[in-house]
């Protein structure tokens, strides 16, 4: 069964993260929470405007999540199930966080529930608030294991997807970037795993946020696979990477993100030609969306690539509000149609 199918199993969770289906319930930890969410429908990605086109993509709706618990925050990384009504994800806090969504008659984005919280543990199957120790950025899902990249105590860490929220680490990954190269809270941002149509075919690939080489190029790597070593992306400053995942016929987006005070915040998308992709090469392609504050868009820090049964391909973005009152979590979702022009 493969990663997403798993998820779509894990996602009929009713109490805890961990949960998959009935049979399979562990006991809930003491520090497992349900949250009540309230979602605030986005049915225009650019403010005042019914404009629904940008670039390659097509805007399909979106939510901006709130909660009375001040656990909501922090998302880095989200995948959708198989069907694309569930999802799981981590936080950089360091929490598993999962749920359901709700979808209007058009599929478009409606509500959230059964969303749910739990500690992501290390080796000794303890957890901590120290968040440089699971300051998770990134998730991959392979086969029956979720893998978590983690950006301050560089590692990335292989957990059982069937039921990670009340799991240790069953192994590790060799980060293969030299750890001299990954610089302080600029390290592994990206997870994620190469689809059958890439020439990398299973492979587990990695990319750090903001790591330079002499030339001011971006660390990432293969992490398994024949293919294994070090590559580097093309860095177009201010743009820093916070995620990535590859489309159906193996080429790779990229989400980035930008910020200062006299710009804002700014995002967009870029896309990696999947023939390049290999050790020793440098990596670039083009952008297909950008986006700033005139848009609805925050923090945005987590992307996931799904297609529906007719084969439509989803593009699903969740951002990270840092625990602040001036930022939001926002869900947003739009249909690739790059392909089919």
């Amino acid at each position: 069964m493969n990663a997403r199918a798993n998820l779509a199993r894990f996602a009929v969770i009713a109490s805890a993260v961990a949960l998959l289906t009935a049979s399979t319930v562990p006991p809930l930890h003491a520090d497992d929470e349900m949250l009540e969410i309230r979602s605030r429908l986005i049915s225009h990605f650019r403010v005042g405007s019914d404009q629904t086109r940008f670039g390659d993509f097509e805007f399909v709706g979106g939510l901006e999540l709130s909660s009375s618990s001040p656990a909501l925050g922090g998302m880095s990384a989200i995948r959708l199930s198989d069907g694309r009504d569930s999802f799981l994800g981590v936080m950089d806090t360091g929490y598993w966080y999962a749920g359901r969504f709700e979808r209007d008659a058009q599929g478009a984005l409606s509500g959230v529930t059964g969303f749910s919280m739990s500690p992501i543990l290390d080796a000794s199957g303890v957890t901590s608030n120290e968040k440089w120790k699971f300051d998770a950025e990134g998730l991959a899902l392979r086969g029956d294991e979720a893998l978590i990249s983690f950006e301050r105590l560089s590692r990335v860490d292989i957990f059982p997807a069937k039921a990670p929220g009340n799991s240790r680490p069953i192994a590790s990954l060799p980060v293969v970037i030299p750890l001299k190269e990954i610089r302080q809270n600029r390290g592994l941002e990206t997870i994620t795993v190469a689809p059958d149509a890439s020439p990398l075919a299973g492979a587990v690939i990695a990319i750090t946020e903001k790591s330079l080489n002499d030339s001011g190029d971006i660390f990432a790597a293969i992490l398994t696979g024949p293919s294994k070593g070090v590559f580097f992306v093309k860095r177009h400053a201010p743009y820093d990477i916070t995620d990535g995942d590859f489309l159906p016929n193996g080429d790779l987006l990229l989400l980035e993100r930008r910020f200062s005070i006299a710009e804002g915040i700014g995002m967009r998308i870029r896309r990696i030609d999947a023939s390049r992709l290999g050790p020793g090469n440098l990596v670039d392609g083009p952008v297909l969306l950008e986006a700033d504050f005139g848009d609805q868009i925050d923090n945005m820090e987590g992307l996931d690539v799904t297609t529906d049964e007719d084969g439509q391909i989803f593009v699903t973005l969740v951002s990270d509000d840092n625990h602040s009152i001036l930022q939001r979590n926002l869900i947003l979702e739009f249909r690739y149609i790059g392909d089919a022009k």
